[in-house]
This record gives C-alpha cells, structure tokens and sequence, in this order.
C-alpha cells in the first residue's frame, strides 16, 4: 500500500479509501490512485485487513444441505454478491439433525466472520443472541426461534395453498400431501396451507392422505403404495419440497397421478411429463440475504431495514398437474 500511496502522490490512507470505494475521494484522486494500483499489481493484503478489523474478510454460509439444488442456488447467489465486495465465502451442510446444528455454527463464528447466512435445521436459536451483538446474521428459507434478527423466507402457505387451490380447479378431490420433515416452520405453513385450500372447497380433512418422511425413492415408493392401497385413493399430489419431489418422479413412471411440487428443480421441466411447481426463487434469497450484511455493516439499524421479510411465490404450471382425475371424480369448478 506505501507503494501505491507514494507512486500516486498521496497518503496510505487515500489509498485504503480508494480500494474501499469510499465516495468522498476526488474523481482526480481515485483515477490515480487506480492507476497505480494497476501499474504495480496491487493485492490487498487481506490477513493485514482482518487483523485491524478483527473481522474476516469471509460470509459463512450454513443450509441443510449443499447438494439440494434449492441451497446450492441460495449459497452460489451469495458467493457472487460477496465476491463484488471482495469477500470470500465458507460453505457448509448443517444436516438434518437439530443437535449437530449449535457445534456447526459456533465453529464457523469462532472464525470472527464478516456475516453469517442460516438456512436453519434447529428449534432454538436464542443463544445466538451474543454472536448478533457484533456479526450480522441473516435467516433464509426459514425463519429462526427466540431470536429476532433479519429473515428472508417465502411465502408458504399461500404457495400451498395455491397448488392444491389449481388441483382442485383441474377436478381433484383426493389430493395427498407428501412432505419431509413437518416439524420445520416451512412445511408446517405449506401443511396449513393445503389443509386450508381444500376445507374452503368443502374438501373434509383425511389425514391418511398425508405421508411424511418422504426423502428418497425408496420412502417415495412406499408413501404411493400406501396412498394406492386406501379405500378411495387420491388421484394427485402437493409435494412440499424439491427433495420429495424428485424421489416421488420416479415412482409416478409406474403410478401415475397429477402433482405439483413446492420448489422447482433441475430438469424439472424436461421430464415427461414436465412437473408443475411453486417457484421460490433462490438465487434471491441468496442476493437479498447477502445484501442485508452489507447493509447492516454499513451501518443500517432497525429502523432502516425491515427485519423480516416474506417474498412472494409463483405457481409454473407444466404438464404433471394437467394430468386428469379418474371419471369418478367430478370436476370442481374454477373461482373466477
């Protein structure tokens, strides 16, 4: 940085403004202090930064699971916005189990991060209320328990709600519910959520038309064998999420049934037939989530940021939810 300074006439400080983006450097200035920057290859020496921050120049990011493509795109749209600032990202799989989801975040704070993204598995998060003091921490997907900090999830129960409302308007009447792990606030909305679109279409409430645990194609296999086997089967599915989704395409080759998915996938729209869903857009909640650690370290309070934040959903309708109902359900017509 001494290089710099002296090559461009001007103080290490103005150079350390200039590299930071700081408005209030003169358009004279900055060009030659870029200038120089270019002619000698600066590198910001960025363990010199942490050490005077005590902060480093890293955004943990922290989902159930990395391979999920629903988290992969949240945990790459974060990549790029901190790689615009000059950030790296650390990336991890916090699982299913609520227990192994503490000792994963508490090793990635004791790294003194710029920021830190949750998509979160547990049911206790007051205890980050320490860790919030100092390192902004946002919540993705959904939301956190006993703790009040930034949140960014969608809009649940109304995605649910409108996918089982479009089976319903197609003339389903036995519409099963196939989700993961209920207990998570994001599949407790979408249970409401189909629950509640068919009660106002004076549908009664068959709780043997829901199947949990649905997570690969061997319990997808067994969850459609068991809705086959009941005395009036359903004739479509609301699937609660991308990984239900996938291992229930599968077995719908051999038993086929209209469905709608929560949470769009790759290939989703190639398959035969293509596979209607509820669009969360991940790559927003990633580009919003990262953007509100900028924010919050460039000095915004609770009274310029809204905290928590419901994003709206969309209902992409491709073939899988046009597939028709046996002749003995009768149709229901569509609300104008």
């Amino acid at each position: 940085m001494r290089d710099v300074a002296a090559r461009a006439g001007v103080s290490t400080k103005t150079v350390s403004r200039v590299f930071n983006d700081d408005p209030h450097v003169l358009p004279h200035t900055r060009a030659e202090v870029e200038k120089a920057m270019r002619e000698l290859n600066y590198v910001p020496n960025v363990m010199a930064t942490t050490f005077r921050s005590g902060r480093a120049s890293v955004i943990g990011v922290a989902v159930p699971d990395i391979v999920d493509p629903f988290f992969a795109a949240i945990a790459r749209a974060i990549e790029d916005a901190a790689r615009a600032h000059g950030i790296s990202t650390m990336v991890t799989s916090l699982g299913d189990d609520p227990d192994d989801e503490r000792p994963s975040l508490e090793s990635m704070l004791g790294r003194k991060l710029t920021g830190l993204v949750v998509a979160p598995v547990g049911d206790d998060h007051s205890w980050l209320e320490r860790w919030r003091e100092h390192t902004p921490i946002v919540f993705v997907d959904r939301g956190p328990v006993d703790l009040v900090t930034d949140t960014f999830t969608e809009d649940d129960e109304h995605g649910a709600h409108l996918a089982t409302s479009r089976l319903i308007e197609h003339g389903h009447r036995r519409i099963a519910y196939v989700g993961d792990v209920v207990r998570l606030s994001t599949e407790t909305k979408r249970f409401e959520g189909w629950r509640r679109a068919q009660s106002e279409s004076g549908i009664p409430f068959d709780p043997e038309l829901a199947a949990l645990e649905v997570a690969d194609r061997d319990a997808a296999a067994a969850a459609i064998a068991r809705l086959k086997a009941l005395s009036d089967p359903p004739t479509a599915i609301f699937s609660a999420n991308a990984r239900s989704s996938m291992a229930l395409v599968h077995v719908l080759r051999e038993h086929p049934m209209a469905l709608i998915g929560f949470g769009d996938f790759p290939m989703a729209d190639t398959l035969t037939p293509s596979i209607s869903v509820i669009d969360q857009d991940p790559a927003r909640l990633g580009t919003l989530a990262a953007e509100r650690i900028f924010a919050r370290l460039a000095g915004g309070d609770a009274e310029d940021l809204q905290s928590s934040t419901v994003l709206d959903v969309t209902l992409v309708e491709r073939e899988s939810s046009r597939v028709p109902a046996p002749d003995r359900e009768q149709p229901v017509p569509s609300t104008p």
